[in-house]
């Protein structure tokens, strides 16, 4: 079962740059395999970043085919992205929306990162719209393996065959 992005917004008392603290919503973005999954991660994940009180507002699957972060970036783009195809029955051209995520500081540089995301694609495609996204983070799943994976090999080098009893 592959996981699906979900939104979720989330409503706490934020101490501001001014050290004023106001009551903000935010949006962050996971990905999960249920909504019950995207509500105990944005738990966990809220419960890491602030020690004061917080209220999940809304979780919502999110569109997003993609996401691309990229390295300094500070806020979140939609790209939407119309592929290109020919109806072969028809020889008409037929256009499907999908809906990219990228990290841009700004919309220029958003599509430029939306080009770079989509260098793999196999046919044509547009870039129609960028605009900024309300989501402040986006917490991708690990498993957990990627780190027991370099155990494992590490491990296996230092065993030796143990002897076998008869």
């Amino acid at each position: 079962m592959s996981a699906t992005w979900y939104e979720c917004k989330v409503k706490y008392r934020k101490t501001h740059e001014t050290g004023e603290k106001k009551v903000s919503t935010d949006t962050y973005l996971l990905d999960a395999v249920s909504y019950t999954e995207a509500e105990a991660r944005i738990n966990e994940e809220m419960t890491a970043y602030t020690n004061e009180d917080f209220k999940i507002m809304n979780i919502k699957v999110a569109n997003f085919s993609e996401v691309h972060p990229f390295e300094n970036s500070d806020r979140w783009f939609k790209s939407k992205v119309s592929l290109v195809a020919i109806d072969e029955e028809s020889g008409k051209e037929r256009k499907t929306n999908v809906y990219v995520l990228v990290q841009a500081n700004d919309v220029k540089e958003a599509f430029e990162n939306t080009t770079s995301a989509m260098q793999n694609t196999m046919g044509d495609y547009t870039i129609p719209s960028i605009t900024e996204s309300p989501i402040l983070d986006v917490f991708p799943y690990f498993s957990g393996e990627e780190d027991n994976e370099v155990e494992k090999s590490e491990v296996s080098e230092n065993l030796e065959p143990a002897e076998l009893e008869n």
